[in-house]
């Protein structure tokens, strides 16, 4: 007990003395400290409820992604049945009522294309159901239509990749510690601390950010146009966004935003306004460069969201890979864009069905009556601990103490979030830290009340209570483990503050106190304690 090494002294004052020194920048306000020079160092991020910020309940539009797969399908049965060999000659293709139905010209050619069709098909789940059914009808017309469960897996796979989407969106702001998960089959829930407009974010989580590179129609009849109709292959869409004007442009895309890899704002050099510079990759350069070789001196369109930007005139071809999108931006406007091309194309359309901000004066309001009552059950805890156990109780609390803020700093290194429930977990640790030391003190006595000497009653008392302190330890550290995996939002944050809580007060309550008793043991040589 008293053979307490140097080593030990200086590795476990240093390690407490880090952790109060990391914990300090996160007392003060960031101004304050980087005045002082701490400006740099880890702070804990404060959650939605206490720092104020932005919640956004989204929901996928299920239909878009029905109509989506219906398009492609069409696509695919096109290109199956009409480039196949041998070639299968179809009528029009109609897609009401949400599935594909088509008449096969030559009757001895339905087996086969309907042998074809069903190549196009993937099994869902282990249930054997496939994501499209295959049936003729009259003999020899062919309908394709969705299956339910093949539909909730596309909507599942939409929503993985969404949900992935909008955490890169918000990343891009430089924001804190959002929280972004799942919600049921169709949801998303989008939390971002420390902003209070939620206009800019609803803007950008709000675009799908899929970029066309379309060729401009200009065989269309402007008449027509103007009243909503294209010649065959092309088809009318809004230009400029907001003006009510329309364009015919072809509906193949002669490059997308698939084959991006970067963009960024930047300024045009010529008139200084804010475009938004793309990259390609290798395949999307070539093919750039090669369409507009093929159509120098034509018009094509930027398409975003089925909206056109900008119509330039291609007035020589492009060859470095890269091009710029311009059309009316503010500097916010093209970074936002830039944000939403770089974390790439939402695939599925998202709307916000709930909506709110919380204020910063209700955060400050839950700090201050959570440090209110950490402030009231330390000192109640030492007080108790002080009249309880007198020397060694003060020990207790000079660990009570320092554990508050070992926390702290732990949290700040971590770059953990404090949130309300975590509070909560703040305040139950501060209660629970001094268990293992009420724990230990109860054996000295009983060791003394035997008639063991001092340093034996000392030595046991930590040795036989340690057992007990871990075991109990252990147990809540599983629960707080099952909460932190299992849980999401506030549980979790309660979670991560009693782990930390369970590690750093075992820690600063028995080897902090017992090098403290060691110290004062070895010393003093008392022949009696007061415990």
């Amino acid at each position: 007990m008293l053979d307490f090494p140097r080593w030990k002294i200086w590795t476990i004052c240093l390690s407490l003395a880090l952790g109060v020194l990391l914990a300090i920048p996160s007392l003060m306000p960031e101004s304050t400290a980087a005045r002082i020079g701490l400006g740099g160092m880890p702070r804990i991020n404060l959650g939605l409820d206490l720092s104020g910020g932005s919640h956004l309940l989204l929901e996928a539009d299920t239909a878009d992604v029905a109509r989506q797969r219906i398009a492609l399908m069409e696509e695919q049965v096109r290109t199956e049945l009409n480039r196949g060999n041998p070639r299968i000659a179809i009528g029009d293709i109609s897609t009401q009522n949400g599935r594909l139905s088509f008449f096969v010209r030559q009757p001895a050619q339905v087996d086969g294309a309907v042998e074809r069709l069903r190549t196009l098909t993937q099994p869902v789940g282990v249930t054997g159901d496939r994501d499209w059914n295959v049936a003729v009808v009259d003999s020899t017309r062919i309908v394709v239509t969705p299956t339910e469960s093949g539909l909730a897996n596309a909507v599942n796979s939409a929503m993985e990749v969404a949900t992935e989407v909008v955490r890169k969106r918000i990343d891009e702001l430089g924001t804190r510690e959002p929280t972004i998960i799942r919600q049921g089959a169709e949801r998303i829930v989008v939390q971002v601390p420390g902003l209070q407009d939620p206009a800019a974010l609803k803007a950008l989580l709000g675009k799908t950010a899929k970029l066309e590179f379309k060729l401009v129609d200009v065989t269309a009849d402007p008449a027509e146009v103007a009243q909503g109709r294209a010649p065959a292959g092309s088809q009318v869409l809004p230009y400029p966004t907001g003006t009510g004007g329309v364009i015919a442009v072809q509906r193949r895309a002669i490059i997308n935003g698939d084959q991006l890899t970067d963009a960024k704002q930047g300024y045009d050099q010529q008139t200084n306004e804010p475009v938004v510079i793309i990259t390609f990759n290798s395949e999307g350069g070539r093919r750039f460069a090669r369409v507009t070789q093929e159509n120098a001196g034509k018009p094509f369109a930027i398409i975003l969201d089925n909206s056109v930007i900008s119509a330039p005139n291609i007035n020589e071809p492009i060859l470095g890979g890269s091009a710029r999108i311009s059309g009316s931006f503010t500097v916010a406007s093209a970074n936002e864009l830039a944000i939403a091309l770089r974390s790439g194309k939402l695939p599925v359309a998202l709307k916000v069905i709930e909506e709110r901000t919380v204020g910063p004066q209700l955060g400050a309001d839950s700090i201050r009556a959570g440090a209110i009552a950490s402030i009231i059950a330390a000192v109640a805890v030492m007080v108790f601990m002080l009249l309880t156990y007198g020397r060694f109780g003060f020990y207790s609390d000079l660990a009570v103490t320092i554990n508050i803020f070992v926390i702290l700093g732990v949290m700040a290194l971590l770059n953990a979030t404090l949130t309300l429930p975590g509070i909560a977990g703040f305040v139950l640790t501060i209660g629970t830290a001094v268990d293992a030391n009420v724990l230990i003190n109860e054996r000295i006595r009983e060791e003394r009340r035997r008639g063991r000497g001092v340093a034996q009653a000392v030595e046991l008392g930590y040795k036989e209570a340690s057992r007990t302190i871990f075991e109990a330890n252990v147990t809540h550290a599983i629960a707080g483990l099952i909460m932190l995996v299992l849980g999401s939002g506030p549980v979790k944050g309660f979670a991560v503050v009693l782990l930390l809580g369970i590690a750093t007060s075992v820690f600063t309550a028995v080897v902090f106190t017992r090098m403290m008793v060691a110290i004062w043991l070895r010393r003093n040589r008392p022949s009696e304690i007061h415990i």
